[in-house]
């Protein structure tokens, strides 16, 4: 597998995970941005775990969770009739669970900076909770949530940890950029592991560095 496929196949599974977060990342960014409600403070650790756990443990609990004996694991199969673990679906998965954080994190702050004046000047108009947030709340905290996006994604990039427990290091199957890296080193191949790390760099720079840009001109626009 060159290095172009790992590159293409790393990005295509960020990208995809990146998507799938993306709904339940504002959902819950919202809700933790404007409301009070019971186990709040409960959600905000979960959601905030990948950040402190070793990634090695995030992965061994999805490892448990996502194999055919687990709860999701089981559901999925009866579902779909296919595996989780060992598949690309894992490598979604790890993505999905590491890069959350930063999605819901950057939205939330988005959110609580949207005025709530205006919101309830809309509501005043008869506009409903889901027009409020489409035309008044979501366009004003777009700069921050695409953000938030930007460096989900980057992070999605960047798995390792809880990407080689639950989905393996599977050449041409599973393996991502971080784990060729961590293939090649282990092989001896300092080359082809040194110019992985170099195209992982750009693309995370240039990730991060259009994350912080829409940050930047949101703090300027306020």
């Amino acid at each position: 597998m060159g290095d172009v496929a790992i590159v293409a196949f790393t990005l295509r599974m960020a990208a995809i995970a990146t998507a799938l977060s993306l709904p339940f990342g504002l959902g819950l960014a919202w809700l933790l941005a404007r409301y009070r409600w019971p186990g709040k403070a409960l959600v905000e650790t979960l959601v905030t775990l990948p950040l402190v756990l070793p990634p090695v443990a995030t992965g061994m609990i999805l490892l448990k969770l996502a194999g055919r004996r687990g709860i999701g694991g089981s559901l999925f199969h009866r579902l779909f009739g296919a595996e989780v673990v060992f598949t690309w679906r894992a490598v979604v998965l790890a993505m999905m669970v590491m890069s959350f954080p930063f999605l819901v994190r950057q939205a939330r702050v988005a959110f609580e900076e949207v005025p709530p004046r205006l919101q309830q000047a809309a509501r005043s108009l008869g506009a409903g909770e889901t027009r409020v947030f489409f035309t008044i709340t979501l366009p004003l905290a777009v700069r921050g949530v695409v953000g938030g996006v930007v460096l989900a994604f980057a992070r999605a990039i960047g798995e390792f940890g809880a990407t080689i427990l639950v989905a393996g290091n599977i050449p041409g199957r599973t393996a991502t950029v971080s784990l060729a890296i961590y293939s090649d080193l282990q092989l001896g191949k300092d080359g082809d592991a040194a110019r992985l790390v170099g195209i992982a760099a750009v693309v995370a720079f240039l990730a991060v560095w259009i994350g912080e840009s829409l940050l930047a001109r949101r703090g300027r626009a306020r």
